[in-house]
This record gives C-alpha cells, sequence and structure tokens, in this order.
C-alpha cells in the first residue's frame, strides 16, 4: 500500500511573491499579542477564541506541542506586501493511512482578509499535501454561521459535502453545526489548481 512521505519534523516553508508560510514556533506569540487585544473579532466563529496574552500564548503553545506530538503542523503567515506576520493557519487531524488531512484554524488579521492573500495561502498548501505529501483528500470545516469563510472556500475550489449538526461545543459553551468541504487530488490535477492560480493574479 501506498504510504504518503510525511514527515513533522521536518521544516516546511512555503511562499511565492505575495506570502510565505512557515513553521509556527513558541517566540512567534509577539506577532499575535496585537491582533488577540485590537481584533477580537477575528475569532467570532472560532472553536478556540484566545481572547487576552494569556489565552494567545496557550493557543501557540498547543499548537506547538501538536507538532511535536506528530497529529498537527501550524504555521505563520508573513505578508510580503506590507513585512508583517498577518495570521496562521495549519494541517491537522493527518491520516497518512488514508492519504487525508484536514487543513483549518485560519485566521488573518483584518487589514489582510479580502486582499487575495488567502488565497496565495491556500495554493501553497494544496499544492504542498497533494503533490508533496501525496495526499488525495483535504477537509476544511466551518460553521454553518461563518458565510464569509464558506464563500472563501468556495472560491478557492472546494466542494461541499453536508452539514454535521450539534457537532461540536464552541468557546461559549453552545453548540454549532459545521459544514464540510472538500477537495480531491484528481480534482486538484484536473483543472482546479489551473483555476486557483489564474485567481492569484487576476
Amino acid at each position: 500500500m501506498f504510504t504518503p512521505s510525511i514527515s513533522l519534523d521536518k521544516d516546511v516553508v512555503l511562499e511565492d511573491e505575495r506570502v510565505l508560510l512557515r513553521p509556527l514556533e513558541e517566540s512567534d506569540i509577539q506577532y499575535f499579542i496585537p491582533y488577540v487585544l485590537n481584533e477580537p473579532d477575528i475569532w467570532q466563529y472560532s472553536l478556540v477564541r484566545p481572547s487576552d496574552e494569556e489565552s494567545m500564548t496557550a493557543y501557540v503553545h498547543n499548537a506547538v506541542t501538536a507538532r511535536e506530538e506528530g497529529r498537527e503542523y501550524p504555521f505563520i503567515v508573513f505578508d510580503k506586501q506590507t513585512g508583517t506576520y498577518v495570521g496562521s493557519t495549519r494541517f491537522y487531524d493527518i491520516q497518512p493511512q488514508h492519504r487525508s488531512l484536514q487543513l483549518g484554524y485560519t485566521w488573518y488579521a483584518k487589514a489582510q482578509q479580502g486582499t487575495g492573500l488567502n488565497k496565495h495561502c491556500k495554493y501553497l498548501l494544496l499544492s504542498f499535501a497533494f503533490e508533496q505529501w501525496g495526499i488525495e483528500r483535504v477537509e476544511l470545516r466551518a460553521d454553518t454561521r461563518n458565510a464569509r469563510s464558506i464563500a472563501a472556500m468556495q472560491r478557492i475550489g472546494c466542494t461541499i459535502e453536508g452539514t454535521l449538526r450539534s457537532h461540536c461545543l464552541t468557546a461559549d459553551g453552545s453548540r454549532r453545526d459545521s459544514i464540510v468541504l472538500s477537495i480531491l487530488k484528481e480534482e486538484w490535477q484536473n483543472g482546479k489548481k489551473e483555476q486557483l492560480q489564474q485567481q492569484l493574479h487576476p
């Protein structure tokens, strides 16, 4: 049976002319503090909602620990246009035996939302997952109320598969419905990669 070549120990750096993604480190908390203090709405629909320096420090620590334990691969996002670190994203629920993973925990500073930066990030991440790690299926999820995020996923080529009702607990203790989307390696190879690539340079 084919086994994807996935190594979470190896540092992965992905970049193009607009953005650079590198492995998240504990010291990166310094770049996130201004956002958690000044732009709390970024995490409105997130299952984990850091609200101060302490909770953001825990957020980063948990992400880095998850990589060390071989469960996730978190990145920090650097916007080359502004010369600043502007967010984070990660691979998680990595299942080499099924050649699948989830892509999420994505957030960006408000100034970068709607600028096209997300498309550059997703292009790099999907290219790496399908072409370097040999992944066959990348899954994405979102709160069904998060219309902006769902629309962004559809624009990069994801297909809506359905809704997980009362799927999980939110940060405030309520339950949320989660929409499930995905993109397959075959779809990526047969046109979706080129479609997304064209969106990077409209």
